[in-house]
């Protein structure tokens, strides 16, 4: 395996840049550059060569042109184990390139501009660089490519003696993983352009939809297992993901299950959905208390009051930095998972006594996790969809009995955990306390008495409480059964073809009846 002799380096994040240009040529590594790496490496009193004077031929087109050239492809093409492609090189006075270090124009960030124009990302959509990068990683046995600033430490180290071929290997896969993120980010920007509106100079509609949709996802971690034993599973971070739990720390506790990951993430959505501070607890993806109060300990044990025996081995997720009363009350019950934006020092003490619990901070949710879609696959294909953080509602009070204050403030609270519940979901609860759950159950009225019995059994009285259905009531059944168990006011999307029927059953039994206009239906 050859030693690093000659380098070329074209980078747009030149984050320890200087340095590392600095100590290849400090241990007699020849520098190739281009444009404004080379202006860079020259203002930092770093020797470089330029790429026109590499290739003989000067940049062309305002620097679109200047790499793409067969003395560079040439150098990073040629296979080192070959005598006729070495002996070709030498004929053509070329040189080797042994080390192509190379990171990409920012895309993404452009596009992520509202007032961006279609030719700033045009102009954006990287060709020298892509193309270097895919010549070295297909020859990686003979030119090493980079990718991440995190590995030029790494480099230099591997200087005194030939690179291993699997440390050339892994940096190649890095590569390759950063060219497909890329690709799949244009790919989906320019497929989503509205061919019959372009505008090169100003916005060009993009549609909501892509017409074809390229992801890429980083391998995380490995899982015991899926659902079940006899399922392989693994954790796969989305590409470039800043926020959630691809982002967050896991300060202790042991490795996350694939159950654990889908019902942390359903804990961290629903408990930022809740008025802060509040708390939820999550059982087999669906909330099985839910709290809010003055404090979040306070908040913390309505949840748990919910039904405290689902409770036991639940995942908690709160939208308040815990402190340590609150993390008191969540060791003294056996907990799986305990997600919150940050978590004290003491609360952290009080926690580490609970060896096995996994504690993780994840922040608050950034914009990108709120505006990112929601993907789930079928077999053949996958379904997108937008997130259900809210749709545009008009509550409109359809009873001849009017909310009171409480009342008002109870239908906002159940409102907000309805599109957590799985569907026919059927909420009841009063001063900001979930009190009992339907969920998934094939009849509404079904789901009506199950949440109805499910309070009852651990002990609340409903008298004077309130629900939420996430769905219109095909019936009046349904409102019959929640008022026979003491509920006095309910919020429905409605639109039923028997919506007078539901409404005058509210009215002879006296209920409260508020219409929102949207559903809220989770499968």
């Amino acid at each position: 395996m050859s030693e690093i002799g000659t380098a070329l380096l074209s980078v747009y994040d030149k984050t320890g840049l200087v340095e590392f240009a600095g100590a290849l040529a400090d241990r007699g590594v020849r520098l190739v550059s281009t444009g404004g790496t080379a202006r860079h490496l020259v203002d930092a009193g770093i020797e470089v060569v330029q790429i026109e004077d590499f290739t003989g031929s000067p940049e062309m087109l305002g620097g679109r042109v200047k790499t793409l050239h067969p003395h560079v492809f040439g150098g990073i093409l040629a296979r080192r184990d070959s005598t006729a492609q070495m002996t070709e090189l030498d004929e053509a006075n070329l040189a080797a390139i042994d080390l192509v270090v190379v990171n990409l124009y920012p895309f993404e960030a452009t596009i992520a501009d509202p007032d961006h124009r279609l030719l700033d990302a045009l102009e954006q959509i990287d060709i020298g660089g892509v193309s270097l990068i895919r010549a070295a990683y297909k020859n990686f046995a003979g030119s090493a490519v980079v990718v991440d600033p995190a590995d030029y430490s790494e480099v230099v180290g591997s200087l005194d003696g030939p690179l291993p071929l699997s440390r050339r290997l892994r940096w190649a896969q890095k590569a390759v993983a950063h060219t497909a993120a890329y690709e799949a980010a244009i790919c989906n920007y320019l497929t989503a352009l509205d061919e019959e509106q372009v505008d090169l100079e100003g916005e060009t509609p993009r549609r909501p939809h892509p017409d074809h949709l390229a992801m890429t996802f980083t391998h995380a971690q490995s899982l015991r297992y899926g659902e079940n034993p006899h399922q392989p599973a693994a954790f796969y971070a989305a590409a470039g993901a800043r926020a959630g739990l691809a982002a967050g720390e896991q300060l202790q506790g042991k490795e996350l299950s694939f159950n654990n990951y889908l019902d942390t993430d359903a804990a961290w959505q629903l408990a930022w959905a809740l008025p802060v501070p509040g708390a939820v607890i999550i059982k087999h993806a669906n909330p099985c208390g839910a709290g809010r109060a003055d404090t979040l300990a306070d908040a913390y044990r309505r949840a748990r009051a919910t039904d405290s025996q689902s409770a036991f081995g639940g995942i908690v997720g709160v939208n308040a930095p815990v402190d340590e009363a609150t993390a008191e009350e969540i060791a003294s019950t056996f907990i799986e998972v305990v997600v919150a934006p940050s978590f004290s020092p003491r609360a952290r003490e009080v926690l580490q006594a609970k060896a096995n619990l996994r504690v993780i901070e994840l922040g608050e949710p950034s914009r990108q996790v709120r505006s990112s879609p929601e993907l789930r696959w079928i077999a053949g294909g996958a379904l997108l969809q937008a997130r259900d953080f809210g749709a545009e509602e008009h509550w409109e009070i359809v009873s001849e009995r009017q909310p009171s204050d409480q009342q008002n403030a109870d239908l906002l609270f159940l409102w907000s955990i309805i599109p957590a519940v799985k569907s026919n979901a059927i909420v009841i609860g009063r001063a900001g306390q979930l009190l009992g759950v339907g969920a998934g159950q094939m009849s509404r009225v079904d789901s009506c008495k199950f949440a109805a019995w499910k309070a009852t059994e651990a002990g609340h009285e409903l008298a004077g409480s309130a629900a939420a259905s996430d769905a219109f009531f095909p019936f009046a059944d349904g409102v019959e059964t929640l008022a026979a168990a003491g509920v006095t006011a309910i919020v429905q999307p409605g639109g039923s073809k028997r919506d007078a029927e539901v409404i005058e059953a509210a009215n002879r039994l006296g209920l409260v009846l508020v219409h929102t206009g949207a559903r809220h239906f989770r499968h």
